[in-house]
């Protein structure tokens, strides 16, 4: 007997269906993931099962755990369930973390919740299951607040809340797609000891197909709100129906053919790069500590070069980057940009020769402004701005540049897809025709297709506009296909570094090769399938 079983659930909001005959189930001690694009009713799914769902929500069809049906529950009865038989982890542990709480409190209140023991009880066993989830006491006291740990870290403290009551069903939303691949490594390692040691069911959710591929004993394919396939994983895998599976396996081995690189001429300088960070001094009268974040890094960018930046969290690739821009000081060494110094004092011409692209699209645009002004906004920079029609020649034609509409200048942000979002930040990064866009984790919060297409777009722009770029990512299938050089960054410093495929292929620092072998790996599948 399934410990979860889904049948028939369908879901409306309004009228609009969201879910539609969505049917699953999930045993003791398996590991179903749940994959499919973004809207195609996952994340609901697994809302669904928690009856965390808006107020408005018309469900229907049955969600058994244990024989029970959740959407017969009141919500009393689903607070007495949640935590103590469905536990969930969610994708951003920040967010589900209170900051104002230490780790053993925010632990320690599952417990409390479902059980009647007295704190100092209840306080060893935080500290207990904070240990099974690699946070021993000694290194991680109880008294650590979530901002004095690492993202990774914090996952496994959402971790430890949810499995502090040993539940029969775990849920985690897509957990690692913010993490490093060695930390991605270590936090999926540890959801399938927990279900090996508790015997308890994993529903995944996850876009991360080579993380399914190598986790999964079934997978689940959505799309609009349907399971359009579903079957063991290596069932699945070697006899795939539909055509849209076959299209997202595809999508997560996207490669794209970059144009050569142009002769070496050097465009980005950086030589003997030291970035220091002040420390709190220890007593009254001991001197300041510093923490040093960059050690002596050098390297050169060439014009036309596209290169990759890739390390774990804390690396120090951030504090570089902030650098290269000019918007944090060196304490020693120095950076040129076209043999002038970057520096934070630097005039508006060396900052219209930089452009940066973030991770989140939707974070770095104003929400009340329109396109045409969001993607003109480095006119400023600029001592004779277009006006007029040229303006509006300008913006059609990078809109048109970058696979968008002239007539998507008069829209808002919200009305845009996550992806077309990112097309308009490459939009206003390529407006002032800049000397070096830096790509800051550019593409790692996308879906497998909507990825493939802007890794397209990419190679596009370097034909027609002769892109140089330095592209920082912690995803190595797409540093290994958007890249013609990458460095490899270690505590602050560049521990290897050359030829993309050369790196990737033959690594020679033991830590670059500990990074390409924590990657999740989609297996090898036949070219008939993956392309039919």
């Amino acid at each position: 007997m399934s410990l979860l079983d889904i049948q028939n659930l369908s879901m409306s909001i309004v009228g609009v269906p969201i879910l539609q005959h969505v049917s699953l189930s999930v045993a003791s001690g398996e590991i179903v993931a749940v994959t499919g694009e973004s809207g195609s009713g996952k994340s609901m799914t697994a809302l669904a099962v928690m009856q965390l769902l808006p107020d408005i929500a018309q469900a229907s069809g049955t969600v058994s755990l244990g024989g029970t049906n959740i959407l017969d529950q009141s919500e009393a009865q689903m607070c007495a369930l949640r935590g103590a038989s469905i536990g969930m982890v969610f994708q951003e542990p920040m967010t589900a973390l209170n900051p104002v709480q230490t780790i053993g409190d925010q632990v320690m209140e599952t417990i409390l919740i479902h059980k009647a023991m007295p704190k100092a009880k209840a306080r060893q066993h935080a500290q207990d299951v904070l240990e099974r989830v690699g946070l021993p006491a000694d290194r991680f006291p109880l008294s650590r607040f979530p901002h004095e740990l690492s993202g990774g870290q914090r996952q496994r403290v959402v971790i430890a809340m949810a499995i502090a009551l040993r539940p029969k069903l775990l849920i985690a939303d897509e957990p690692t797609t913010a993490l490093d691949v060695t930390t991605q490594a270590q936090i999926l390692a540890l959801l399938k000891d927990l279900v090996q040691d508790y015997d308890m069911g994993l529903l995944m959710i996850t876009h991360d197909l080579a993380v399914v591929a190598d986790l999964a004993d079934k997978i689940v394919v959505m799309r609009r709100g349907k399971v359009i396939e579903a079957g063991p994983t290596q069932d699945l895998l070697t006899n795939m129906q539909q055509p849209y599976t076959r299209m997202l396996f595809a999508a997560s081995n996207h490669q794209v053919a970059l144009p050569p690189p142009p002769k070496p001429k050097p465009l980005l300088q950086v030589k003997d790069a030291v970035r220091d960070y002040a420390l709190p001094r220890t007593s009254l009268f001991a001197a300041p500590g510093h923490y040093r974040a960059v050690k002596q890094v050098s390297f050169t960018l060439n014009r036309g070069e596209r290169l990759g930046l890739v390390g774990e969290s804390g690396c120090g690739k951030s504090t570089l980057t902030r650098a290269i821009l000019g918007l944090e000081p060196l304490q020693g060494g120095q950076i040129l940009l076209d043999g002038q110094p970057v520096t934070p004092t630097q005039g508006a011409d060396m900052q219209r020769k930089m452009q940066v692209v973030f991770q989140d699209p939707f974070g770095s645009f104003n929400p009340r402004h329109r396109v045409d002004r969001l993607i003109t906004e480095p006119f400023y920079l600029l001592t004779d701005p277009p006006k007029g029609r040229a303006r509006q020649n300008l913006i059609a034609e990078t809109l048109i540049a970058v696979g968008l509409s002239p007539n998507d200048a008069t829209k808002y942000i919200h009305q845009f897809s996550g992806g077309q979002r990112q097309r308009i930040a490459i939009a206003r990064a390529l407006i002032t025709r800049p000397e070096l866009i830096l790509f800051d984790e550019a593409v790692s919060a996308l879906d497998v297709s909507v990825r493939a297409q802007i890794l397209d777009l990419l190679a596009d722009l370097c034909e027609s506009y002769a892109l140089t770029y330095l592209f920082i990512s912690h995803d190595l299938n797409v540093v290994r296909t958007i890249t013609d050089r990458v460095l490899v960054m270690k505590a602050g410093e560049i521990v290897e570094q050359g030829a993309t495929e050369t790196v990737f292929s033959a690594p020679q620092h033991p830590y670059t090769q500990s990074l390409l072998a924590a990657a999740p790996k989609l297996p090898e599948l036949s070219k008939g399938v993956i392309t039919a």
